[in-house]
């Protein structure tokens, strides 16, 4: 290794991730921060007296940038042992995208009450921890705050109920 790492105590050591959720959040973050400033500068930016339509995007993405900073430093630590990559699990990966694929296949059909209950449980069943009691609560915790806001505050235009209980598709 090269001598002047040897002040900083680096030699022999290598970098591991201590919490692997915080170092990828921290890399996303990153990079839509460095993706926001890099779109918003072709735009004028103006000064904080004098803004453009630039400033507030890439200001955006500067404080997005900086907090992924923050969680990259803040979830590795230097070490003298090597880490393995942890594996990629696509039991979740699968469940929660068909999940929402299938909630937007079956949401005309079987209404926004149905749909919602659907996407729920197999969301839920993407975790190891799965239980039908949590599942339903959420689903029906989830289900009541769609109708609070979509329906009666928004009044979205969706059908809430199956297909075969109104009479029409």
């Amino acid at each position: 290794m090269d001598t002047r790492y040897q002040s900083l105590g680096v030699q022999g050591r290598v970098m591991r991730i201590r919490r692997s959720k915080d170092f990828f959040a921290g890399i996303m973050f990153l990079l839509f921060g460095a993706a926001a400033m890099y779109i918003s500068a072709k735009y004028k930016i103006g000064s904080a007296a004098n803004m453009g339509p630039g400033y507030f995007p890439f200001v955006l993405g500067l404080f997005l940038a900086v907090l992924g900073s923050a969680h990259v430093i803040t979830s590795t630590v230097w070490t003298r042992v090597p880490q393995t990559i942890p594996s990629l699990q696509f039991k979740p990966l699968a469940f929660i995208l068909s999940s929402v694929v299938l909630f937007s296949l079956i949401l005309r059909p079987l209404g926004l009450l149905l749909s919602t209950v659907v996407l729920v449980v197999m969301a839920s069943k993407a975790s190891h921890e799965f239980r039908w009691k949590e599942a339903l609560l959420n689903a029906t915790v989830l289900v009541g705050i769609i109708l609070l806001v979509f329906v009666y505050f928004l009044e979205f235009n969706m059908p809430i109920w199956p297909w075969f209980l109104v009479g029409r598709i």
